[in-house]
């Protein structure tokens, strides 16, 4: 009884305890290269969130290129010991694209 019970409760709760389906083309992008394995919207998951990101990004000299040399080339040390491995599958119009949406994203909640 208890096996039924526990099972249908999965069956039933599994559809809302999905990760929602990104309603914004560009999140839809971020999510078809796999960025939302390592990154998450607002906090660290294995890498920075896009909001922390965003937030350290927004003052550089030239954001947009910064972020998407390091999509595309990867980067070490910037997040203290994460890597940021090389995303070559991503295309530089795509790289520049992402860095945009990324440094749109608000600042992380205090």
């Amino acid at each position: 009884m208890k096996t039924r019970t526990a099972l249908l409760l999965a069956i039933l709760l599994a559809p809302s305890m999905a990760p929602a389906a990104p309603q914004d083309p560009l999140a839809a992008k971020a999510s078809s290269y796999g960025c939302f394995s390592c990154h998450g919207m607002v906090r660290k998951q294995v890498g920075p969130g896009f909001a922390q990101i965003a937030e350290r990004y927004r003052k550089a000299p030239a954001p947009p290129e910064q972020l998407a040399s390091k999509i595309r080339n990867g980067s070490v040390g910037t997040w203290g010991r994460v890597i940021m491995p090389r995303q070559r599958q991503v295309s530089e119009a795509d790289a520049q694209a992402l860095a945009v949406w990324v440094l749109s994203q608000p600042p992380p909640p205090p």
